[in-house]
């Protein structure tokens, strides 16, 4: 009887001293976020720490960078898996240039309205040449823009 009682509060200690010495989840949490603190490029990421399972969530800038914070954040102690929610953006294309045959065309018909406009393109470089009204000017600029020109080389006299 008296072995039982002992063997019963034996188990009962160490029951109590192994729940208590896992690391609770707040503590994994604070661990994680000064993990992402350290990297820069972890900054807009941010975690969530239930059971051990650690949520990542936020915008990082490509797919290394993504990789790496996992990698991270599986290193931090008491971190028993990683759920990986964070995103990367999608890549921007560079502007689209006109080929030269369609934006002469486009250049000429947008410079109609302007008598003392003459304009070239090489390259998809439109050259402005002439005069101009200085309250013609924005306008004209603006539709020459929309052409998606590589560059506009402005010679104009404004009046």
């Amino acid at each position: 009887m008296k072995l039982t009682k002992v063997f019963l509060a034996l188990l009962v200690a160490g029951t109590v001293s192994f729940v208590s010495c896992k690391p609770k989840d707040a503590d994994v949490k604070a661990a994680i976020d000064k993990v992402l603190v350290v990297n820069p490029d972890f900054t807009n990421a941010t975690v969530t720490v239930t059971n051990g399972v650690a949520t990542l969530a936020g915008e990082v800038k490509d797919d290394a960078t993504k990789t790496a914070l996992e990698d991270a954040v599986k290193a931090v102690k008491g971190v028993k898996s990683v759920v990986d929610n964070t995103s990367v953006p999608a890549p921007v294309a560079p502007p689209v240039i006109a080929a030269d045959d369609p934006l002469t065309s486009a250049v000429k018909d947008a410079t109609k309205d302007y008598p003392g406009v003459m304009a070239t393109v090489n390259d998809g470089v439109i050259s402005l040449t002439g005069t101009i009204e200085k309250s013609k000017l924005v306008k004209l600029m603006q539709a020459l823009n929309g052409l998606n020109p590589k560059s506009i080389d402005n010679k104009l006299t404004v009046k």
